[in-house]
């Protein structure tokens, strides 16, 4: 090889090696790996004597994270391929409106409402997707429309059914059912009365429950939350299929000339989607006793926040479930942290937005670095 030839390739920015400064810089989880040591060492230190971080205020902050987890796992694989769903709030209304009129208001065993609520929402994400697909329309109005038809649904069926748009009574028609004990039971409830045994945990010193282990087990919610997240992590680092959900979203045409089926991924992403919102309804419901045709208000926006917090690109094609779940421990404890701190709680909005911004600065800069643009 020639001395020019060698100075040339030395010259090919393709074959340079990466730093493993540069390589950390990139990673999506960056941003939320930071973001989470930041807000845990400031309720460490402002609300470290509230009880925030006792065993019953961490279930707290736990079960709300878990909340803002299982909605944005479904937003960031399909944020990943290119697409937003703006009809996630909605559906965790419409679906839990179906579960309670199906199971209180006309009798139907509650694991049917359950399996007819998933079937249904599963079924309005396939027709984002295929909408979206089909008439090239951005998914940001197809679902903002979908936001808007579920939400009117929702209210009317509640109302034309029952005259109201609260229905209660799902606890005691889910007694005994098994398909609600997987959304609305808790587990482990042994151990947590061994570790109040051993004075791990503390116990209620009044009332009937004098001697109980203020934390009775863990709620499914958590569960689910785990679950979802570990599910989406493997399909999306070590499975074909994910590498397929970031070719759709990277340059969805240059994949289809590889041979990825673009249109079924974006598809099943918005079904998967659907799915979780349905996960997040049916354990509200179970948790509450009632459905609301009002729930689910705004939620489709914190599960994008979640994402972009945890690194996603609004543009597709790069994200990280992980960073997604950080994101949403993020908000949970900064939601509970601010009551622990005695903190006005309209705050948390303010704070929401002022993430948002950050966290698109950052991951802007990070895209730069990824291109090369200036």
């Amino acid at each position: 090889m020639s001395d020019q030839s060698a100075a040339v390739a030395d010259e090919d920015e393709r074959i340079k090696e990466v730093s493993n400064l540069r390589k950390a810089m990139i990673r999506p989880e960056l941003g939320s790996i930071c973001g989470t040591i930041l807000v845990f060492v400031f309720f460490l230190l402002v609300a470290r004597d509230s009880g925030m971080f006792a065993a019953d205020g961490i279930l707290n902050w736990g079960i709300v994270s878990a909340q803002f987890a299982i909605i944005a796992v479904g937003a960031c694989l399909l944020m990943i391929a290119g697409e937003f769903d703006l009809s996630v709030g909605s559906m965790i209304g419409f679906s839990g409106i179906v579960i309670a009129l199906m199971s209180v208001t006309w009798g139907f065993p509650m694991w049917v409402a359950i399996i007819t609520a998933f079937t249904v929402a599963m079924a309005i994400g396939w027709l984002n997707g295929y909408l979206v697909i089909k008439t090239g329309l951005p998914s940001f109005i197809v679902t903002l429309a979908f936001l808007y038809i579920l939400r009117g649904l929702t209210i009317f069926a509640a109302t034309a059914a029952t005259n109201k748009t609260i229905i209660g009574g799902v606890r005691e028609v889910a007694k005994g059912d098994w398909l609600a004990a997987v959304f609305g039971g808790k587990i482990f409830a042994g151990l947590f009365v061994w570790l109040a045994e051993l004075g791990v945990v503390e116990t209620f010193v009044a009332g009937t429950r004098k001697g109980q282990p203020v934390i009775d087990g863990i709620p499914m919610l958590i569960v689910w939350a785990l679950g979802l997240i570990i599910f989406a992590h493997i399909v999306l680092t070590r499975t074909q299929f994910g590498n397929w959900i970031y070719a759709s979203g990277g340059d969805a045409q240059a994949a289809r000339y590889t041979g990825v089926p673009v249109n079924r991924v974006k598809i099943m992403m918005f079904v998967f989607t659907a799915f979780c919102a349905t996960v997040f309804a049916t354990c509200q419901v179970m948790e509450f006793g009632s459905a609301a045709a009002d729930r689910g208000l705004l939620k489709e926006f914190e599960a994008i926040i979640s994402v972009v917090i945890g690194g996603a690109l609004l543009t597709g094609g790069y994200g990280s479930v992980i960073g997604a779940a950080l994101g949403a421990l993020i908000f949970g404890v900064v939601q509970q942290g601010l009551f622990f701190a005695g903190v006005e709680s309209s705050l948390f909005r303010v704070f929401l937005g002022a993430i948002l911004l950050l966290a698109v600065i950052l991951n802007t800069y990070i895209r730069r670095m990824i291109t090369g643009e200036k």
